[in-house]
This record gives structure tokens, sequence and C-alpha cells, in this order.
């Protein structure tokens, strides 16, 4: 590896770690929870597969009647996929989400009796779930961190703040995994999805004088390009 190449590594962990200490002081009093609601594993898992390219007020708002209308894993294994994509339409790609929820389901049944598994090789051999909804249901279910979840909000700012030289999630995820201390990787992650939310939304905006722009005041000007 070139000594450049370790030079560029070594700030951009410095710059990690110094976002992080920011968010801490911004944060600290939150609690480390996703946004999303649910009472068990399952329902988390099928919360998480419903927020791709959707709000999670907007997914709260139908699991409020899903998890009520489908209480049991039995009930998803026996829903009918044409009424089920009618429940979950609001969510956007329905037919898809459907299908992998449903799909996930029977898989959790019959080859886990019936309970979520917990790690991440298992959770990765389910429909619809990637890396990141991995992530989110080992850490907030299961207090295991295996990684960090990448979201829209978690990938904008390693962009914008210079963390890697992927656009890619899994590459983002496995540069910040190397800059970031295990201990912290989810903290990492709820606490910049918070950041993106309350302080620092996608749309264009004046954010020079925003916290983590101080870090590294390049990001006030590292808006995509339109399309």
């Amino acid at each position: 590896m070139s000594k450049r190449r370790t030079a560029v590594q070594d700030e951009r962990t410095r710059r990690a770690r110094a976002i992080l200490r920011v968010l801490k002081k911004l944060f600290s009093d939150r609690a480390l929870k996703t946004a999303l609601s649910y009472s068990t594993p399952w329902e988390l898992l099928v919360a998480v597969i419903l927020s791709a390219q959707c709000t999670d007020t907007r997914v709260n708002e139908v699991t409020k009647i899903l998890f009520k209308k489908y209480p049991t894993l039995d009930a998803y294994v026996n829903a009918s996929a044409k009424e089920f994509e009618k429940d979950i339409h609001s969510t956007g790609f329905f037919r898809m989400k459907a299908k992998h929820i449903l799909g996930a389901a029977r898989i959790v049944q019959e080859r886990f009796g019936g309970t979520v598994p917990h790690t991440m090789e298992e959770l990765l051999t389910l429909p619809g779930v990637a890396r990141k909804t991995a992530n989110v249901v080992l850490s907030s279910v299961f207090g295991i961190n295996e990684g960090i979840a990448v979201d829209t909000h978690v990938r904008r700012f390693t962009i914008r703040f210079n963390l890697s030289d992927s656009t890619n999630p899994t590459i983002i995820e496995r540069d910040l995994m190397q800059q970031i201390l295990k201990k912290d990787w989810a903290m990492f992650s709820y606490y910049l999805i918070l950041y993106g939310r309350e302080m620092c939304p996608a749309r264009r905006h004046d954010c020079a004088n925003h916290p983590l722009t101080k870090i590294y005041p390049k990001a006030a000007t590292m808006w995509p390009t339109a399309k």
C-alpha cells in the first residue's frame, strides 16, 4: 500500500471519528433505536423491507394496520399475495416487497423453526434482505454489531464527507467499518440518520454552518449533480 493511500485512509479515519464525536454531543440523549415501529423481530424485518424507497412515517402508518391483520408468522405464510399487495400498496414497489416478505415468512417457518435468525449469514438467505436490513435487525433486536447499516442518509454523508471512494453501499460499509470502532458501528449509523433527518436533509440548502460541515468545509459544496 502506498504512503499516499495510507495517508488518505488515516485522514478519513480521523474525520469519521471526529464526526462521531460531534454526533454524540448532538444526540447523546437520544435512544439508539430505529424509527420503525415493531413488537417482534419478525415485525421489524417486515418493516425494514417495506422501508425501501419509502419513509419510515409511511411504513409506520401501514404497519399499524398490517401487524393487527397479520399478528403471527403463520398469518403471513397463509396470506393471499394479491391481498397482501393491496395491504402494503402505499409503500411503493408493493409487488416485489410482498413477494419478499411472504417468501421470507415461509423460509423462517420452514428453515428456522419460526424464529428470525440472528446471524448475518442466515439473514442474508432471506428474500429482500441485504446487509442494511440485516444490520438493522441484528443491532436493534439482538444487540449484535455485525456491520454498519448504510441507508440513504449514511451513504449521502459518506460521499459528501469524503469517507470513501465508492458510491456502492457494500463498499461504503466496508470502508466505514475500518474507520469506526466496532462498538460504535450501530451508533454511527443511527446518529447520522438523525442528523440527516433533523439537521441536514438531502434537498439543496445552505449548510455551511452546520456542526459536521465545520469538520470538513468542502461538504457544503458537495451536492449531487442534477440528472
